[in-house]
Parts: structure tokens; C-alpha cells; sequence
């Protein structure tokens, strides 16, 4: 049984600090942690069609996420070579067919037998691809569920929101005599 998985540092920050270790340990352990260089490298020129396609979308996304960083390009590569070899996959089964004949020849007739009807070997590879695609996508916050465990603190630019400047209570003043 595994349990959980660890929550970034940051994140518990954000979220109050449940297990109480204290908001300087945890600010100490925050500035203690390695800070990855942002943004993330070129397309590696082997990935091609979909899979230079799934980077560049992939690249944007995580760009405007904050979550762009040039350590994770290779598990990024990952996700894009995997989603590529799941479509593919599926795109195999689609023409083919679920199924196909496992048959052999009588080597005394020359007759082809028809030994039994399995399971397209492409099924187990789509399978497969599409479980590391979601592993890869669930740590990058790449699923909607993923998301909704990420909490990103934004940035505090110095600029108001309008919106939010206009919500806010009026200053009373007090009457002019």
C-alpha cells in the first residue's frame, strides 16, 4: 500500500500547514529546496508529427501554469512520445480491428488453419501508453484532477485588478462641518 503522495513544499505553505511543523521550518525547508531554471528547452528534433505537436501545446500550457522548468523537459518528452504511441495505437485498432486471427499452416496440405481469434496486439500497447501518459500528465497538473490538487500562489505584481479594486468597501469621510 503506498499512501499519499508528498505535497510540495509550497503548497503546504498555501494551505495552512496541517501537521503544525511551523511556517519558519517549513519557510527554512522552502529555501532549502533546489530551485529549477524556468522554461523549458527547444523540441527535441526526434519527436515528430503528434508528438511535436502535443510538446508545443504542452510547452505553452505549463508555461502559463508557472510550472515551465528545464529539468522536467525530459519527462515532458516522455508524455509526448507516449501520448504519440497510444493515438497511434488506437488508430491501428480502428483499421484492424479488436481482433485478430492467430492461424498457421499444415505444413502436409499447404492449407492455412485458423488456430483462434485473440486480442489485437495493439490493444496492450494503446493500454500501456495511455497509463504512462496519465502518470506523466498527473504530475505535471496536466489532468483535472491533478490540477485541483496544485495550489499556485499568484505572483503580487504591485498592480490592482480593477475588478477588485471596485468591489472593495468605500472609505467613510467624515462630514465637513
Amino acid at each position: 500500500m503506498r499512501g499519499r503522495k508528498p505535497k510540495p513544499t509550497s503548497q503546504q505553505i498555501s494551505e495552512g500547514d496541517p501537521r503544525k511543523l511551523g511556517k519558519r521550518k517549513l519557510q527554512a525547508k522552502l529555501e532549502s529546496e533546489p530551485a529549477a531554471t524556468k522554461g523549458l528547452p527547444d523540441c527535441p528534433r526526434h519527436l515528430r508529427g503528434r508528438a511535436r505537436a502535443a510538446w508545443e501545446f504542452w510547452c505553452e500550457e505549463l508555461g502559463k501554469m508557472n510550472l515551465d522548468c528545464r529539468p522536467d523537459a525530459q519527462m515532458l518528452e516522455g508524455a509526448c512520445v507516449n501520448y504519440s504511441r497510444a493515438v497511434e495505437a488506437d488508430l491501428q485498432i480502428a483499421r484492424e480491428g479488436l481482433t485478430v486471427e492467430e492461424s498457421t499452416v499444415d505444413q502436409e496440405s499447404g492449407e492455412k488453419i485458423l488456430l483462434k481469434i485473440k486480442a489485437h496486439p495493439a490493444i496492450a500497447i494503446s493500454n500501456q501508453a495511455w497509463r504512462l501518459l496519465h502518470r506523466f500528465c498527473s504530475e505535471f497538473g496536466l489532468s483535472p484532477v491533478s490540477r485541483t490538487r496544485l495550489t499556485i500562489e499568484k505572483r503580487d505584481d504591485g498592480v490592482l485588478d480593477l475588478a477588485a479594486l471596485l468591489s472593495q468597501p468605500r472609505e467613510q469621510r467624515p462630514p465637513v462641518n
